[in-house]
């Protein structure tokens, strides 16, 4: 399991973070309909036959109000964290959709007679590449049918939040602790920007009347990512997100640091390595350890003087 689905599993299950999901990323006219106060979870396992496959996803139902009356209306919420763009993810929509409208009719909390409720399906997905699935089964028809046929082909259409597109500043206006998270997972390692995403997160925090829960939610999801990230920092010491933040800044520079450093190393090596097969030609297996072992200063040594050098033996053998 990916560690982005783990964590926001955790995330999506309080209902502030779906709150903040619909507000900030879905159309506003659907969120100005909701009262959030009514938001119920309702997540759980289903068999899924036709992809034989069991998945977990995140349902919460939530009141709206619409030509006056009361209603639910239930957010499915799919996470989609592959390293691939699924084109399947319409067919698999349409029939998670039918499955939960199933799961409904046999634990009777729905029913044909007074009609099934309306669902809201979102996919949220994070990943390098920009998501280029079609929304909606019916664009997956092809050729698209002649008008009389067309009212009956399926329709059902996600909604899709693509962290990956929204940019730094688009973020930061939001200013939530989820569009902070969101900050944090599209930064990478680029410190300025994910020390900007850390502060708005604080900063969002320290606002909230439940910011002692809210705190715990977070520095229990920012371990979990620094932790899948490689970022070596001793996250034992971080017990709080507000509390250790001085601790975490520094951890976090000290990090960055280290991860440029390595990288100017990396192009270090690589540089050597095409130069010395433009002069001496293939590397052998132990020249290739060798600069594998140096650290930047030898290996800038190496470069210098390896115009004057007769032979690879002769270059890397000399003090």
């Amino acid at each position: 399991m990916n560690h982005h689905d783990t964590g926001y599993k955790e995330l999506f299950s309080h209902p502030e973070f779906v709150q903040q999901l619909i507000e900030g990323f879905a159309p506003p006219e659907i969120a100005e309909l909701m009262d959030f106060s009514t938001l119920q979870n309702h997540s759980g396992n289903y068999i899924t036959p036709l992809f034989e496959e069991k998945f977990e996803d995140l349902v919460w139902s939530v009141e709206i109000t619409w030509d006056g009356q009361r209603q639910q209306v239930f957010l499915y919420l799919l996470l989609e964290f592959q390293s691939t763009v699924d084109s399947s993810m319409p067919l698999r929509l349409m029939h998670y959709v039918a499955c939960f409208y199933d799961h409904l009719l046999k634990t009777q909390a729905a029913s044909l007679k007074q009609g099934l409720p309306p669902v809201f399906p979102i996919v949220l997905y994070n990943g390098n590449r920009r998501w280029t699935a079609v929304q909606d089964i019916y664009e997956l028809i092809n050729p698209e049918p002649p008008a009389f046929l067309r009212t009956y082909q399926p329709h059902l259409r996600y909604y899709l939040v693509d962290e990956g597109r929204y940019t730094e500043q688009e973020l930061q206006v939001k200013n939530t602790t989820l569009s902070g998270i969101f900050g944090i997972e599209n930064s990478s390692t680029d410190y300025p920007a994910l020390q900007k995403a850390v502060d708005g997160i604080i900063t969002s925090i320290q606002a909230d009347p439940n910011k002692d829960r809210l705190d715990k939610i977070v520095t229990r999801w920012l371990k979990r990512h620094l932790q899948a990230a490689g970022t070596q920092i001793n996250l034992k010491q971080l017990n709080s997100i507000l509390e250790d933040k001085n601790m975490l800044a520094e951890n976090l520079q000290n990090w960055a640091q280290k991860e440029r450093q390595e990288g100017r190393q990396e192009g270090q090596s690589l540089a050597l390595k095409k130069l010395i097969q433009l002069k001496f030609g293939e590397l052998p297996d132990w020249a290739e350890q060798k600069i594998a072992q140096a650290d930047s200063e030898q290996i800038d040594l190496w470069i210098s003087k390896l115009l004057k050098a007769d032979s690879l033996d002769h270059l890397l053998h000399e003090d």
